[in-house]
């Protein structure tokens, strides 16, 4: 057994997709499908249920899955906790910030930022809530906001922001309203972006909607926010985006798009700053960590 046997179960395991596991270890379905079968040959263990619309782990599968991510967190936590041991001068760390990040919270980090530069220098890294938990929790990145829901046992989080939801429509078949019903959206299709960009908050939104009687759906490839804003302005379809007028999700407006909050249902999207547990307890974090908690404080409601 290797160790990118175990990176490559883990990848699976929490994506229950080879499709997307392969995309987030950038590499083929194929050979990575073929790596999971050389896992199960050596342990002589099935880890996986697999049929043509689902995967789901085993039990022998989810008892590997805490061992994976031990040693895996073991081996990521090497680089860090050597540059811990051989720190001379003040070190250059990263704190990843997804698309869309409200003013507010830029500011707060730039608050912590100022905070924390006679120990270290902290400087923006941009990607994906998804490709940020990963940095995290592999040790390139020390902190990260990153949007809720996250569940991996290895990361801390402390709420900073909850931003309330409203439809993004197409404005012509509702011009002169301020506000409207989900139940008047069911003729429209909701907006399924590419997985790259796609929040795993808005995956509970569509099964909630879907219990409402609201079913039709679009799916996008190969685009961002702007595609998605740009088939909404078409007439046909409608997307859930940030009501609070300083978002920069706004940015990617179109013609013929206007924002209305809803009448019968109240989303609202959370997003935390986040950090490896074992970084912070004794860690290189440690101080770093309680600066960031009286940075942030209580978490903004907007």
């Amino acid at each position: 057994m290797e160790l990118f046997h175990l990176r490559y179960f883990v990848a699976v395991a929490e994506e229950l997709n080879f499709s997307a596991a392969a995309r987030r270890l950038h590499m083929a379905t194929s050979p990575l499908s073929q790596r999971i079968r050389d896992l199960e040959r050596e342990l002589d263990q099935r880890l996986f249920e697999r049929d043509t619309h689902r995967v789901s782990l085993t039990p022998v599968g989810e008892a590997l899955l805490p061992i994976a991510r031990n040693v895996l967190d073991e081996i990521n936590s090497i680089p860090w906790r050597l540059r811990e041991v051989t720190r001379t001068e003040r070190s250059t760390m990263f704190v990843g910030i997804p698309p869309g990040v409200h003013p507010a919270l830029r500011s707060l980090v730039d608050t912590l930022a100022e905070r924390v530069s006679q120990t270290c220098e902290l400087l923006r890294w941009p990607g994906s809530s998804k490709a940020l938990v990963v940095g995290v929790r592999e040790g390139r990145l020390p902190f990260a906001l990153v949007h809720l829901p996250i569940s991996d046992p290895a990361l801390e989080q402390l709420s900073v922001l909850s931003e309330r939801l409203g439809a993004l429509v197409p404005a012509d078949r509702f011009a002169g309203r301020d506000s409207v019903a989900l139940t008047e959206l069911a003729d429209l299709r909701f907006v399924v972006p590419p997985k790259e960009i796609g929040l795993a908050y808005f995956d509970q939104l569509d099964r909630e909607m879907a219990e409402l009687g609201i079913k039709k759906r679009i799916t996008l490839t190969d685009t961002g926010y702007g595609g998605v804003a740009e088939i909404v302005s078409s007439g046909i379809a409608f997307y859930f985006t940030i009501i609070d007028a300083e978002s920069p999700m706004h940015g990617y407006a179109k013609a013929n798009t206007k924002v209305l909050p809803l009448t019968d249902f109240e989303p609202r999207l959370e997003t935390a700053l986040i950090w490896r547990r074992d970084r912070a307890r004794g860690g290189d974090l440690d101080e770093l960590v309680e600066t960031a908690r009286e940075v942030f404080g209580a978490p903004l409601h907007l």
